[in-house]
Order: structure tokens, then C-alpha cells, then sequence
């Protein structure tokens, strides 16, 4: 099954994906990888989902914050691959970040968020490496920040 099938078959909607508001770029592709730049969380709304993990937000919350850092990868992945998602090869690995309290330990759990989705959504090119870091604070209040390393094809 096709990649945009899958995605419309579970009921997914990607983001436009935004060029940076930085001094970078959002993808780079080296070689046969294609490296993508921290997608923050923000909704369906285009709002952010902002807050501190632990505090205003809970895991499940966190969760769903990190789905949509998935998304908005997905969306810079098809735009780098000149709108073909059949040249992800695989997932190579995922880190994400948690604005969370000192006292949050769920921090896998929300980037579970993130995870689960590329493999629903990759299927076994899905499956990958990963790190769920605790930070005390991320860009403009968001939750939740996840950057991405596919191979292509």
C-alpha cells in the first residue's frame, strides 16, 4: 500500500511543511539519508501545544503532541522527496525532546507518540533507533520537539 493511502486510510492529514524560521534548513539529504530538523508540536489548528510536561500537560497529552511532531516529519519528508514517499526506505532514527518538570520520568512514553505513528504509518520501514530526552525548556513553549533520519531510496 502506498504511503498517502495508508495516511488517508487512517484518517491522517498532513501539515503543510513550513520552511524554518532560522538560521537552517528543515531537510538535508547526504548521501542516501534524509535528515530532518526538529518539527515541534503544533495541532491540527495550527496552534502550538505549549506547556511544560508534568505540570500543564499530562503523558497522554504529551503523546498526542509528539503524534503531531510525527506528522509534521512525515510532511517535510514528502516535500523533500519531491512529494514521493515511496522513496523512504526506511526510518533510521527519531530524537525527541520533552519540556518537562524535574520530576517527569515518562519521557519514552511520550515520544512514544512520534514512534508509533512512523510505524503505523511505515509499516516495518518504520521501525527504528531512537532517544527521548527530558530538556528544561524548548522553542517558543512547546511540549514537545522530534527530529528524524530516514535512508532513501
Amino acid at each position: 500500500m502506498l504511503i498517502d493511502e495508508k495516511l488517508n486510510e487512517m484518517g491522517l492529514i498532513l501539515p503543510k511543511a513550513n520552511d524554518p524560521v532560522g538560521s537552517y534548513v528543515a531537510t538535508k539529504i547526504s548521501g542516501n539519508l534524509l535528515y530532518i530538523s526538529g518539527q515541534i508540536s503544533i495541532d491540527a489548528e495550527g496552534q502550538l501545544i505549549k506547556g511544560k510536561v508534568g505540570k500543564d500537560l499530562d503523558t497522554e497529552q504529551a503523546y498526542k503532541a509528539a503524534q503531531r511532531c510525527a506528522l509534521n516529519i512525515i510532511a517535510q519528508a514528502k516535500k523533500a522527496c519531491s512529494d514521493d514517499l515511496s522513496k523512504i526506505k526506511s526510518c533510521v532514527k527519531l530524537t525527541g525532546f520533552v519540556n518537562s518538570t524535574e520530576d517527569f520520568s515518562e519521557q519514552p512514553k511520550v515520544v512514544n507518540g512520534a514512534s508509533d505513528l512512523i510505524k503505523d504509518v511505515f509499516g516495518d520501514k518504520g521501525t527504528h533507533t531512537r532517544a527521548a530526552v527530558s530538556t528544561n525548556s524548548l522553542p517558543l513553549g512547546v511540549a514537545v520537539e522530534v527530529d528524524a533520519i530516514f535512508e532513501i531510496k
